[in-house]
């Protein structure tokens, strides 16, 4: 695998007329496997379409190993895209359709590379029946398998998840991770939280065509100050635990039920430091401590109204 393989956005924005799809967002995706989240309309799917070639930017560049993606045929040959729209003709079955994109990529032995790609979506036993007989789980595995009949360097897909059951989305998961360990470069778009969560840590937020937030999504929530941080806290005397840490700078609020404590703090680091001291002080054993606001969903959301 290339090492010099990056897919870089620099200063990329899009218009359709007055609308602006996509402002001003710059990118660098190395190997491994990057979250492209965002709601509907945010302008994921335009971002794909300019990191595969499919569409130019209206300003800024786009390049794969320093090479422009538009106008240049030649990247197809390292990347692999499975777009959200599909268009498959149904009367093919799968192992027609794969072989038929190793072909056209000029692989010297497109049958081998048709049946690699289909046992690694776990489609093998169905590939001799046509397409419009599958579930839409089926298909998407198929699509998958026909991107990367050429064992791409770099794989984009757009919500690549619709439609498959959880053994089928479980499964996808597993390869989207073994590619990434491999050195390739997977970037995948997904509207739903807990998908991004379970595949990548590293996530690049999109909301109204600008790039929100990049990284880890636990360090972005930690980065925001001026929102209260949510803890989940057990311990052998939570009522006393309770008392003694109104008393500390860095909390803003304790509740109290049958579960344990809630506990609100203004600064993550100063209350992660702080906790274990008061305990022990007190003579208390802490049993559980567990930030309950540090999933995608509140990033999210906590983005959406900045």
């Amino acid at each position: 695998m290339s090492a010099g393989t990056v897919l870089e956005l620099n200063n990329v924005s899009r218009w359709y007329g007055n609308v602006v799809a996509v402002n001003d967002v710059s990118l660098r995706l190395p190997a491994g496997v990057t979250g492209l989240l965002g709601p509907n309309g945010a302008g994921k799917t335009t971002l794909l379409h300019m990191m595969s070639g499919f569409l130019n930017p209206s300003r800024g560049t786009v390049t794969l190993g320093g090479e422009p993606t538009w106008r240049n045929p030649g990247v197809y040959r390292r990347l692999g895209l499975v777009a959200e729209r599909e268009a498959v003709h149904g009367f093919l079955t799968a192992w027609e359709f794969v072989l038929a994109s190793a072909k056209m990529h000029r692989l010297s032995d497109p049958r081998a590379a048709a049946v690699r790609a289909l046992e690694m979506v776990e489609m093998t036993d169905a590939q001799d029946r046509r397409i419009e007989t599958y579930s839409k789980g089926m298909r998407q595995r198929t699509r998958v398998a026909a991107a990367l009949v050429h064992d791409p360097e770099v794989l984009l897909l757009d919500e690549p998840f619709n439609g498959m059951d959880p053994r089928q989305r479980m499964h996808m998961l597993e390869l989207f991770h073994r590619l990434g360990a491999d050195g390739r470069t997977i970037v995948f778009s997904s509207h739903i939280l807990e998908e991004v969560e379970q595949v990548s840590g590293t996530v690049q937020v999109v909301v109204a065509g600008r790039l929100a937030a990049s990284g880890d999504y636990r360090q972005i929530r930690r980065l925001m100050t001026n929102r209260p941080h949510v803890f989940a806290v057990q311990s052998s005397d939570d009522r006393r635990l309770a008392v003694a840490l109104i008393g500390e700078k860095s909390v803003s609020g304790v509740e109290i039920d049958t579960g344990g404590l809630t506990v609100r703090a203004s600064d993550y680091g100063s209350f992660t430091r702080a906790l274990p001291r008061i305990a022990l002080g007190q003579g208390i054993r802490l049993r559980k401590l567990l930030p309950s606001d540090e999933s995608l969903e509140s990033v999210f959301s906590y983005l959406l109204e900045a």
